[in-house]
């Protein structure tokens, strides 16, 4: 057979060369992508089981806290120790006027109250810790109070702030408050209901939110307020969204729980 008769050899094309910019541009993308994907891992561990041990540990402490209470507590100045109200002392409180805690001052990351919402969900109670430091307070799940702010009860501003998105989600549904919605705050003299009043939205500076009159530096308080802080909008955290409330209300732990929250506490 002839030379001009074989059939030619197979070969693979040769592939161009990726040029060096090309090779960067490649690199970079895969670097991207491999981020994305860690990042959608991370939230997923964030909002799924993250949260959920988070929840399950919030309620446990809260449980924990509220038996300590009931055990073994003295009952508040202002109340008899029989657990009627005492209209002769405050016109504006049927138990009389609400004590300010009665505990030493908690110690950096102590937790010393348990705050009810029901617009939250029916079962929502979180523990509220001494201090703001997210590693040491909030990213257990609950609440942290101000340590400049006012205790619950007192005249002034009780101040806390918790997550919105993450750790347990806290304040998630901060956005959703209705006024006219109940915050109940439980500590080891009773409970404190507070009525929510309204929302305003801040910059990331706007510590005037925690003055004992919010935004009105250097003017002396006369209402008992409360005011949640958390990041907005959610999972950009450009703003801080704001709740604020008054007392409303308050009740000894002598006369047992209010009734929307009474399956929660075990009053």
């Amino acid at each position: 057979m002839s030379a001009q008769s074989e059939e030619p050899v197979l070969r693979r094309p040769r592939r161009p060369r990726r040029s060096t910019a090309s090779k960067v541009v490649g690199v970079a993308g895969e670097v991207l992508i491999t981020g994305g994907v860690l990042v959608l891992l991370f939230l997923g561990w964030q909002f799924t089981l993250n949260g959920v041990m988070l929840s399950n540990q919030q309620a446990s402490d809260a449980d924990s806290l509220v038996e300590s209470w009931s055990a073994s507590t003295p009952a508040p100045a202002s109340d008899d120790g029989t657990g009627a109200p005492d209209t002769a002392v405050s016109a504006a409180f049927a138990y009389g006027q609400p004590p300010v805690s009665s505990t030493p001052a908690p110690d950096s990351a102590e937790e010393f109250a348990v705050m009810y919402v029901p617009r939250f969900g029916a079962d929502y109670r979180k523990t509220i810790a001494e201090g703001v430091d997210p590693k040491s307070v909030l990213n257990k799940g609950g609440a942290g109070h101000y340590s400049t702010t006012q205790m619950p009860g007192e005249v002034g501003n009780f101040a806390v702030a918790a997550h919105r998105d993450g750790w347990g989600s806290p304040f998630l549904k901060i956005n959703e408050l209705t006024v006219g919605d109940a915050i109940y705050v439980e500590t080891q003299d009773g409970w404190y209901t507070y009525t929510f009043r309204g929302l305003e939205y801040v910059s990331p500076y706007g510590v005037g939110v925690i003055d004992p009159v919010p935004q009105m530096e250097g003017v002396t308080a006369t209402d008992r307020i409360i005011t949640l802080t958390s990041c907005n909008p959610l999972y950009v955290a450009s703003e801080r969204i704001i709740a604020y409330g008054v007392l409303t209300d308050w009740t000894p732990r002598s006369a047992g729980a209010p009734a929307a929250i009474a399956s929660l506490t075990g009053a």
